[in-house]
């Protein structure tokens, strides 16, 4: 599976922890993220990922290129939604895109569990057949 990881400023700490719980689980799939996303999660797991430019230089954008060419399994975007961003239309595509591509999207933690845990049980592994 290719998972996207995405997180806004204030929840990158959150993604990082996030990480290092499920690094087992992680370890076993392809991660593509935003740039310094990609590079807090490299520097605490020692996660392989494929990094994207940062989300204010047009990562949003290439992930959103990489859904809309059905690269990407699942996004695990942890977001801050109080706090609007300059970039905020960048992030609104990859919701969009993940709705029109069937691409499950989890948003918080709690969602991000469950789809990792749902990776893990097999049952994306659809997604291989959809490609």
């Amino acid at each position: 599976m290719n998972i996207g990881l995405i997180a806004h400023d204030s929840k990158k700490a959150l993604m990082q922890n996030f990480c290092i719980a499920y690094k087992g689980i992680l370890g076993k799939h392809e991660l593509y993220a935003t740039g310094t996303t990609g590079r807090l999660i490299e520097d605490v797991t020692n996660l392989s990922i494929h990094k994207f430019l940062a989300g204010h230089l047009g990562g949003g954008r290439q992930m959103s290129a990489q859904i809309e060419c059905n690269q990407i399994d699942a996004v695990i975007f942890l977001r801050d939604p109080v706090k609007q961003r300059q970039n905020e239309l960048d992030y609104a595509r990859v919701y969009d895109l993940c709705d029109m591509h069937n691409i499950p999207i989890a948003t918080n933690v709690a969602s991000a569990e469950i789809l990792v845990m749902a990776i893990d049980r097999g049952d994306l592994d659809w997604r291989n057949a959809y490609k």
